[in-house]
């Protein structure tokens, strides 16, 4: 058998050719893979005021406990309660994350039921923060539509997870309160082109449990991406002016 010159036999260099395209095929499909797995993004927030432990955070860590599934990458952080720190955080959670959905937690303290806000706000922030700031114009983004709404329909995603049996009751609303909840939303929604959503959930015990409340968001998070991936490729439009 002919040996080429730099010391490899025809059959060794055909085993070398096949070992190549072999790694580069898997290499390729570990690839497809990843590309194929969807990325979802969940904040809950500091404390603040009255809320000492904020439900939505620790609902939060214990929906990072459950996953979504091994066919979704999820991501989860601790949002400050701060209007500027929010300007600062949110493009680079977007731009470090590339989700398909960023869902952000909050806490009402007049919630009974997991509320999904259906649309962000960009005007009438009055309330002080938790450095004791609030903007000047008092506007999430100056020149910016007056709201935002998400392109998920809450209205389906409610019924739906109502229907399920799961034992938390959802509602859904069209003010998420013109502090930092409304404030994030609106940013996000911006930042995500409509891709985004927010949840108001009840203080603990108030009456469900953090395992509860985790169970909720799930199911919630869940019946949005279905919803996303059934409504692919329609537009609808997010801004009213």
């Amino acid at each position: 058998m002919a040996t080429l010159t730099w010391g490899l036999t025809q059959r060794q260099v055909n085993e070398a050719g096949f070992v190549k395209i072999f790694c580069s095929r898997s290499k390729l499909s570990r690839l497809s893979v990843m590309e194929q797995k969807k990325t979802v993004l969940v904040t809950g927030f500091e404390p603040f005021g009255e809320h000492a432990v904020n439900a939505s955070w620790v609902a939060v860590q214990e929906l990072e406990k459950l996953g979504l599934g091994d066919d979704i990458n999820l991501h989860v952080a601790e949002v400050p309660v701060e209007y500027q720190a929010v300007q600062n955080l949110l493009p680079s959670l977007w731009k470090q994350h590339l989700p398909q959905l960023v869902v952000h937690v909050g806490v009402s303290g007049m919630a009974t039921t997991v509320t999904l806000e259906q649309c962000g706000h960009n005007q009438g922030y009055m309330r002080l923060d938790n450095c004791r700031f609030c903007p000047e114009s008092r506007c999430c983004m100056e020149g910016g539509p007056d709201c935002i709404h998400s392109v998920i329909d809450m209205d389906t995603v409610c019924k739906r997870v109502n229907s399920s049996g799961l034992g938390v009751s959802v509602s859904v609303s069209k003010d998420a309160g013109r502090y930092l909840c409304d404030y994030t939303y609106y940013t996000s929604l911006f930042l995500g082109e409509g891709r985004s959503a927010f949840v108001h959930v009840p203080p603990l015990g108030k009456p469900y449990s953090a395992e509860e409340l985790a169970r909720a968001l799930r199911a919630v998070v869940l019946e949005m991406l279905e919803l996303m991936e059934h409504n692919k490729g329609k537009k609808r439009c997010l801004h009213d002016l």
